[in-house]
């Protein structure tokens, strides 16, 4: 029998459209009629709502150790769209400008990969959650303001192209907490002098976790039924 008081680390894969907040509300309330209503439930790191995959959730007892998971290396499969930018790097915002992709190929791309690896700062994107005096930074955005948002060191560690179908490059990045895939991809478009902007993202990886482990939301709701028929 699962233990979710004492602690259980639930590996989740995430829908599209889906807040990571959606997420553990949705497991909040199974707890909760499962008669377990005041569990704390917490997840491991952040996804983007149009992100999918790998989200770590834990419960109980096991809350304690969601700032070391978070410290694990990540590890994502990223569809970079080169030839246009928009303004929160992905697909939330439109398009607002176009740029020549014509005179990218795989051999560009795999060597423009060397200048991205290791440790570095990175600018995170405007659309992001960083606070800036107390407030979102998406929330600055929305408004059509654009304060200047700090460097952040982060550390990529490998990078890989597994498809290059002009103009979406499909490349595999591990990398250390904090990492904004969607600023990559901007800084990608910037270094093969061209735009590009995430088309898609999936997390596969956590620190020891693996998307290929991980349950749907509809085999979660068939594993709490299982447990707790009542429900």
């Amino acid at each position: 029998m699962i233990d979710f008081k004492e602690g259980y680390v639930l590996s989740v894969d995430k829908p599209y459209a889906w807040t990571s907040a959606d997420v553990v509300r949705k497991i909040k309330t199974l707890l909760r009629k499962a008669g377990l209503k005041t569990l704390k439930v917490g997840h491991a790191g952040t996804l983007d709502p149009l992100a999918t995959g790998l989200l770590i959730v834990c419960t109980g007892k096991a809350t304690k150790g969601i700032e070391q998971i978070q410290k694990g290396e990540k590890e994502y499969v990223a569809d970079i769209c080169f030839g246009a930018t928009t303004p929160s790097f992905d697909l939330e915002t439109e398009t607002d400008r176009q740029y020549p992709f014509e005179h990218i190929n795989e051999d560009l791309i795999k060597s423009a990969f060397a200048s991205f690896l290791g440790e570095q700062n990175q600018v995170p994107p405007l659309f992001s959650a960083k606070l800036i005096d107390g407030k979102r930074a998406y929330e600055y955005a929305r408004t059509g303001e654009t304060p200047e948002l700090k460097p952040a060191k982060i550390n990529i560690y490998n990078l890989e192209l597994i498809d290059y179908t002009a103009p979406i490059a499909k490349i595999k990045i591990n990398c250390s907490k904090g990492t904004y895939v969607r600023s990559f991809a901007r800084d990608l478009g910037l270094a093969l002098h061209s735009g590009a902007h995430l088309a898609k993202l999936r997390r596969t990886a956590s620190g020891e976790y693996d998307v290929n482990d991980a349950l749907t939301i509809e085999e979660i709701e068939t594993m709490f039924k299982s447990l707790y028929p009542a429900i």
